[in-house]
């Protein structure tokens, strides 16, 4: 049998003192990023896409599972409501800078002529948005005892810095 070390990190964190088991974030809220990074790679074989990756909206975490129907919405919020105040705070940063990512491509996507670098600036915000969509759910999985802001990647803000320069 092999367990993930995040499963078993994920167990231990999941008790309480008394055995019982304590609220858990959940990765459902990531389907909202997976679903505009899977917009956006198709955008660019498929114009007919650019409607629906328009009418993408970010909500935060929060909003997310006040408004879900799932059976763990309310433990979400639970273990939201312990994670540490910063670390919170930086997981919705992470959060915001997927959402500008996905505005990005939208801004791009409207303007007439299209940028001749379109496909390219797809490609490098879909790299950057996997990447801050696995950083997040090591943060989730972790349930928030990992400090997301202390993830060592320059080389992928300068990359997102750029293209919100564009």
């Amino acid at each position: 049998m092999i367990v993930s070390a995040t499963k078993t990190q994920a167990g231990t964190a999941a008790e309480d003192r008394d055995g019982a088991q304590a609220p858990r974030l959940s990765t459902d809220f990531l389907n909202r990023f997976s679903e505009a990074l899977m917009l956006m790679e198709l955008v660019t074989s498929d114009d007919s896409i650019v409607e629906d990756l328009q009418a993408w909206r970010s909500i935060g975490y929060r909003e997310h599972f006040e408004a879900s129907s799932l059976r763990c919405a309310a433990a979400a919020l639970a273990a939201y409501d312990e994670v540490d105040p910063a670390r919170r705070k930086a997981f919705e940063e992470v959060c915001r800078s997927m959402t500008r990512l996905v505005m990005t491509v939208n801004a791009l996507l409207v303007e007439t002529p299209r940028p001749s670098e379109l496909p390219m600036i797809i490609e490098v915000a879909s790299e950057a948005l996997r990447k801050l969509i696995s950083r997040s759910a090591q943060f989730i999985n972790a349930n928030g005892t990992v400090d997301i802001a202390a993830f060592d990647d320059a080389a992928l803000q300068k990359q997102i810095d750029a293209l919100l320069r564009r």
